[in-house]
Parts: structure tokens; C-alpha cells; sequence
């Protein structure tokens, strides 16, 4: 359960006025103290984040977060980041008491704005004893179901509401180009980041998905790659490679062999691979006055060979001019206001859930601003983009 990565867990936020019960909630949920409940308005002041498995949901993290009617200078700070979290929450629990406050209304609003599912709650039903008209005005209002909940409660109400709306389809990062038996090369340079004696992330993954599909794997740097297609009695029926070698193995790949990139296949996963490869197509028309912002999931400090701060800048300074301007930002710092830029080049985001990347790429179309990925630059940057398989 701890060790599923928060990126492939399903987001479940807790929101709400000050003291209306979301920390208790929470605690229900989990069977656990997860956070510190108090009479006293205001005792959650940051978002605390607990890993959770639950029976027919899968892994899950719960985020309790501040009140937003939070008061003050520091108030503000806490409201912000608790309207942060809204990004990558795949469903929220909106709890209520008493009845609908213009907070409340104002968080229906942002809730809907960032397209987050969300669970009415109406608290403390062991206090106020709510009468069925009162429950009603409030359903009519959201137009949703409304919950009514107190510690005496039982919790499966909840947990089934969330079970019924989390409910998708499997997907999976090689998409249906992976099948049993398909002989898939795995092309991994191995850089700085990862941690001695282990691979990042986005390889781990890929890696027991082949496993599960019972595809045929094999795993090399790129070194070996003309050494191992020398040895193997077929061509690879698909080659993943790490995209900053994607000029190196599209020479080297046989010419059936179908060829993509981890960031490629993040992309399609993740994001949305026709906005990013239309995007793409701007690349050309960038200049030494465009600005550009790298966006970058991992919160690493940046290495010396680093593909999002170091690679890709060279490569489009390269062609564009030295002078060309390009922001940084990492982890989840990202500019509410993206007019300024005239293209968004985003990391794989495997340390992202979905709802977060498509949350971002969502706001780049609304404000008609072209958004693309690491992997879907380089192979355009390249001159590669119309070789590389799309899931």
C-alpha cells in the first residue's frame, strides 16, 4: 500500500468551511489519527496527505485541507494552497454544515471550474438533527446528492459514493501496442538522477507493465543496442528509449522495428497527445524574441546533464538563438497566467496523476497557448515526430 507510487493513486480531497468536521472525517475514512481534530477553528493549516488502500477503489490519497474561509494574511496562504490542491484531485468530499454559506457556493464554483467530481456532505446530523426540507433545498441547490453524515454514521455511505464515482476503465502506458509474446527492446541510459542501484520511475513502471502483458522484454543502455539487435534472431517488434537517444536508436532501429519514448508514452497516458503534437507544430515558428516555460514534475535540484533545464534549452538555443527566453518551474508551481508564453513544454510527469497533468492542459487551451511535452519536442526538434509510434 505505501509503496504505490501517489501518482498512480486516485486523488480524494476533503473541503469545507473551518471546524465543520473535515479532519474528523478524514479520520473516520482512514481508521487512523490522520489529522489533529480540535474544537478550535483553523487547526488544519496545511494540506495533510495520507496513502490509503480501499476495498474496491484501489490505492488512494486523502487530502485534508484548510478551511477556505480561512481569515488573515496567513489565511490567504492556506486558501491558496488548498485551491493548489484542487488540480490534481480526481473527486472531492465537500462538506457542509448547517447549510449552503457564499464559501460554500464560491467552492462549488472553483470545484467545477478545475471539472472535480464532488461528494455534498452535510456534517454533524447528531447536532442539528436536519429535517428532510432542509436536505432537499441543499440537493436542489447542487443538484447533487447530498449525504448526511455525523460520527454516528456509517462510513460505508461515504466510501460506496466515492467507489461509484472513481469507476474507469484499466489504461495502460504501452497502450494496445503491447501484447503477449511482443518482443520489446528497452532502451535506458541511465543519468545522474537516478538514485545508484535503481531506475526512475517512469522505467520501473513500464517495465511490470510488459510483465503483466507477458511481453518479451529486453533492457540495455545505449551502448549496447547494435551489439543486442546483432544478437536477437528477429527485430524488435517496438523499442522504447529514453528521449534524449532518440536520434541515436532511430538510426540504429531496424526498419520494421516501431519506435517511441517513455515521455511519449507518459504523454498519451497522462496528457493529451493530439493537443501536444499539434503544439508541436508551432515549434518551427519559434524566434529569438519567443518566451518558452519548462514545466517540471520532479522537485530534484536540476543536474548538469538535466533533460528539461540543460538538453532541451541547448537544443532550442541551438536553433533559435541564444537569446530566446525560457522560465523554469517545478514540482507544483505552475503561472496562473500563461499569456506571456508562446509555447509550454511539459516534463512526462510520472510523478504526476493524471487529473493534475490534464488540469494544466486544460488551462493552456483555455487560454489558447500551445503545450507540449519533453518527449514530443525532442522527436520534432529531431526532425523524427511523423517516425515515432503514438500509442
Amino acid at each position: 500500500m505505501e509503496t504505490t507510487s501517489r501518482s498512480n493513486r486516485k486523488y480524494i480531497g476533503l473541503v469545507g468551511r473551518r471546524n465543520v468536521g473535515k479532519s474528523t472525517i478524514l479520520n473516520i475514512l482512514t481508521g487512523q489519527e490522520t489529522s489533529i481534530v480540535s474544537d478550535y477553528a483553523g487547526t488544519t493549516t496545511d494540506v495533510v496527505q495520507k496513502n490509503m488502500e480501499l476495498h474496491d477503489i484501489g490505492s488512494v490519497v486523502f487530502l485534508d485541507t484548510a478551511g477556505y474561509d480561512d481569515i488573515g494574511n496567513i489565511g490567504k496562504l492556506r486558501i491558496e494552497k488548498t485551491e493548489k490542491s484542487l488540480k490534481k484531485l480526481d473527486i472531492a468530499l465537500l462538506i457542509i454544515e448547517e447549510s449552503l454559506t457564499g464559501y460554500d457556493r464560491e467552492w462549488v464554483e472553483l470545484l467545477n471550474k478545475n471539472k472535480v467530481k464532488y461528494i455534498p456532505i452535510v456534517n454533524k446530523n447528531d447536532i442539528y438533527n436536519y429535517d428532510k426540507e432542509k436536505i432537499e433545498e441543499i440537493s436542489k441547490e447542487l443538484k447533487e446528492e447530498v449525504i448526511i453524515f455525523s460520527e454516528k454514521e456509517n462510513k460505508e455511505l461515504i466510501l460506496n459514493k466515492i467507489s461509484e464515482n472513481l469507476e474507469e476503465k484499466e489504461e495502460f502506458i504501452t497502450g494496445d501496442l503491447v501484447k503477449k509474446d511482443t518482443l520489446v527492446l528497452l532502451v535506458m541510459p541511465q543519468d545522474k538522477e537516478a538514485p545508484k542501484g535503481r531506475l526512475i520511475l517512469p522505467q520501473v513502471q513500464t517495465i511490470r507493465e510488459l510483465i503483466d502483458k507477458h511481453a518479451v522484454t529486453i533492457s540495455i543502455s545505449i551502448e549496447e543496442v547494435q551489439t543486442t539487435l546483432n544478437l536477437l534472431n528477429k527485430e524488435p517488434d517496438l523499442i522504447i528509449t529514453d528521449s534524449k537517444v532518440f536520434e541515436d536508436v532511430y538510426k540504429m532501429k531496424p526498419k520494421n522495428s516501431e519506435l517511441t519514448s517513455f515521455s511519449v508514452l507518459f504523454a498519451a497516458l497522462k496528457g493529451d497527445i493530439e493537443y501536444f503534437i499539434e503544439s508541436a507544430e508551432r515549434i518551427p515558428q519559434l524566434n529569438k524574441s519567443s518566451k518558452i516555460l519548462i514545466a517540471e514534475a520532479c522537485t530534484h535540484p536540476p543536474i548538469s546533464e538535466d533533460i528539461g533545464t540543460v538538453r532541451i534549452p541547448e537544443m532550442l538555443r541551438k536553433k533559435y538563438g541564444e537569446n530566446i527566453n525560457i522560465d523554469f518551474v517545478r514540482g507544483d508551481d505552475f503561472p496562473k497566467d500563461l499569456s506571456r508564453y508562446d509555447l509550454i513544454i511539459h516534463c512526462g510527469a510520472c510523478m504526476f496523476n493524471k487529473k493534475h497533468v490534464q488540469t494544466r492542459v486544460e488551462e493552456a487551451k483555455r487560454q489558447n497557448i500551445p503545450m507540449t511535452n519533453y518527449g514530443v519536442t525532442i522527436a520534432k526538434l529531431k526532425g523524427i515526430l511523423d517516425k515515432v509510434i503514438i500509442p
